[in-house]
């Protein structure tokens, strides 16, 4: 028996509740996990809502990422034996494999090391932030020294990752954030430039630091009425990676612009990435050799037990975090 977290009905954070139960072995194909810690994200409180990409069944199991020992491995998985220490990839339906609980069960490519120098919080915070922004920023867009990239939403641990990526390649990260508060960790954090979009003018700020050239990738996982002037800030032949929709707001497409421009804009999910077995060997190599080297570091917000969950989900959606949220087992 094992404690799960699972929603019986779609809604705020309050709909989380524990279950316990039966733990089955693993099915062929999969691993199961004895989980230490989880990093939340904000796909999962939008799968909770019913406001994702996969529509959830109840009672649901939600999550995509855990770190912990290898308990179990079915029949057909390789690489990986029982006390293993792992971590799970965002590849796997959530409402079948959700990993929030005692015990998780993923399929095995979906199970992945890490360096041994990360702790369990670290290592349960590493594979959806920097997967998601390899995926775009390295694999996609080729981003390099010389480019400059425009990350909104920089304080989420996704664009955290983004800004890591950057400057390891030797691009020029700009955080956006609404307000003013988030300046200096943002500044500390590695961020080059930081415009706080509430007080500052977003696109005369963009021409300033770039000497009017604009930025060649924007990183935007907002969308909204907000895309008009990312547009506006974009280089000629720049690239624009719409990855999320947090914004309620109708997302215009600035459409003379961007045939001005002859802009991409590119919708990304991480998905794409992982369920590509070349693509993702080739990202989680440069992840953990990034994190190895100590240049990628995931940054940690705050903690709660899992006891907490519903408080951790609240905190989630408050906005308040920099970084990623981690709950422990």
């Amino acid at each position: 028996m094992a404690r799960v977290v699972r929603f019986h009905r779609i809604g705020g954070p309050e709909v989380l509740q524990i279950d316990t139960l039966d733990v089955p072995a693993p099915a062929a194909g999969e691993v199961r996990i004895s989980v230490k810690a989880l990093g939340l994200n904000r796909a999962e409180a939008m799968f909770r809502w019913g406001q994702y990409l996969e529509e959830p069944k109840l009672p649901s199991k939600l999550g995509y990422e855990a770190a912990g020992t290898v308990e179990a491995v079915g029949a057909g998985v390789e690489g990986f034996k029982v006390g293993d220490a792992v971590s799970t990839i965002p590849a796997f339906p959530q409402g079948k494999y959700g990993v929030y609980g005692d015990v998780a069960i993923v399929p095995g490519a979906a199970v992945a090391k890490h360096p041994s120098s990360l702790s369990w919080n670290e290592a349960a915070a590493i594979w959806m932030q920097y997967l998601t922004a390899h995926g775009a920023l390295i694999d996609i867009a080729k981003l390099s020294q010389g480019d400059t990239l425009l990350i909104p939403a920089a304080s989420s641990s996704v664009g955290l990752a983004a800004i890591q990526i950057a400057r390891l390649v030797g691009a020029t990260p700009i955080a956006l954030t609404r307000k003013d508060d988030k300046r200096a960790a943002l500044t500390k954090l590695g961020a080059e430039h930081v415009i706080a979009t509430e007080s500052q003018d977003l696109v005369a700020e963009v021409k300033k630091l770039t000497h009017g050239k604009g930025a060649r990738v924007v990183f935007d996982p907002v969308g909204g009425p907000t895309v008009a002037k990312l547009v506006s800030a974009m280089a000629p032949r720049g690239i624009l990676f719409q990855y999320g929709a947090l914004s309620t707001e109708p997302t215009p497409l600035p459409l003379f612009e961007v045939l001005g421009k002859t802009l991409t804009i590119r919708g990304y999910v991480l998905f794409e990435i992982t369920s590509d077995r070349s693509r993702l060997e080739a990202a989680k190599k440069f992840v953990n050799d990034g994190l190895a080297s100590g240049k990628l570091k995931p940054v940690i917000a705050k903690t709660f037990p899992l006891s907490e969950i519903v408080a951790a989900h609240r905190y989630l959606e408050s906005n308040q975090q920099i970084g990623k949220i981690v709950v422990t087992v």
